[in-house]
């Protein structure tokens, strides 16, 4: 996954196609001179339409594609003949895309499942022919409906990625490595800060074929809450998340502390992130004996699942996966 092809923010322009105008004509035969009104009605305005797409991951597409109009609705015509509709538009999104109102900043949507529409900007009805109008008081009807006004604006859509498991630590904790061992993702891992820069994403198979989605976050910094670092660009993945497993890396100066620096920074961005389930995991622990990871553990706060493990001496991965699993059939009680 290429970190300049994930793009996860987009504003686009979308108009719906105006209705059709309906049809005035008059019936008029050889035989018939004088016939009565035979207008059909316009066909209504394309659509804009999002639909998920379990099989993308990225709003790359929308990048370049600023302005989106569907097309008008063909008015009405003799012979009471309908207009045709105008195309709709199916812009096919990720799951955990929200739209909003760019200028109000209204919720629209949000497209959690394969499949799922919503019509962003309805295309304008089709006017009604003067067929329509005649009555027994009013059988020459000269008049017709126009066809319903489009329907525009400028629209936000954000990615939110979706995962049963959220990865939270600081840079370098340990983060990307997990994942790759734990799943068949190839995140970059190299020993300096940032190295994950988007989010990536892993199916983690467990006992008798099940799975479940990890996901590896871009590592927060203290300060994160107000834009430092990568800020709000990671912090609005983990919102979508089921169960947050924090790691904190065996060699960290004061294990608790870190701990409640990356509460902190979750608690300031949205402090409904604090009741999701959470798992407290210390990597790296082939680094420490049995005596060091007691003296760990006894520092550690109460009320939240610990394990140690290690992803490159395999340690502890197995009941790491079992506590993940239990937790999240817990959370989805």
């Amino acid at each position: 996954m290429a970190d300049t092809n994930f793009i996860d923010y987009v504003k686009i322009y979308c108009a719906s196609g105006h209705g059709g105008s309906g049809s005035t004509h008059m019936l008029r035969t050889k035989g018939n001179a004088k016939g009565g009104p035979d207008g059909g009605d316009g066909g209504r305005g394309g659509h804009i339409i999002l639909r998920g797409n379990k099989q993308m991951w990225t709003l790359l597409h929308l990048k370049y594609r600023k302005h989106i109009k569907a097309d008008p609705g063909n008015g009405g015509d003799r012979n009471q003949r309908i207009g045709g509709s105008g195309e709709d538009i199916v812009l096919e999104v990720p799951l955990g895309t929200v739209a909003k109102d760019a200028e109000t900043g209204e919720f629209l949507c949000e497209i959690k499942e394969d499949g799922q529409s919503f019509i962003l900007k309805e295309g304008g009805r089709g006017g009604k022919g003067n067929t329509f109008f005649k009555s027994s008081t009013n059988q020459a009807p000269r008049y017709a409906q126009p066809g319903g006004e489009i329907q525009e604006s400028w629209i936000i859509l954000e990615l939110k990625v979706l995962a049963d498991v959220g990865l939270v630590g600081f840079p370098n904790a340990g983060k990307s490595t997990l994942l790759s061992v734990m799943s068949a993702a190839k995140p970059e891992i190299a020993d300096y800060p940032f190295t994950t820069l988007v989010p990536q994403l892993g199916m983690v198979p467990y006992r008798e074929y099940r799975s479940f989605v990890m996901a590896d976050i871009p590592g927060i910094i203290e300060g994160a809450s107000e834009g430092r670092g990568l800020g709000h660009r990671f912090l609005k993945h983990i919102e979508r998340n089921a169960l947050l497993l924090f790691l904190i890396p065996a060699d960290s100066p004061d294990h608790a502390a870190e701990y409640q620096v990356l509460l902190n920074e979750l608690e300031k961005f949205n402090d409904e992130l604090l009741t999701k389930e959470r798992v407290l995991a210390i990597s790296k622990s082939d680094l420490l004996d049995e005596e060091l990871q007691t003296a760990i553990a006894a520092t550690l706060p109460a009320g939240v699942p610990v394990i140690f493990f290690s992803s490159v001496a395999q340690l502890h991965l197995t009941e790491l996966k079992d506590l993940l699993w239990e937790s999240l059939n817990q959370s989805s009680h």
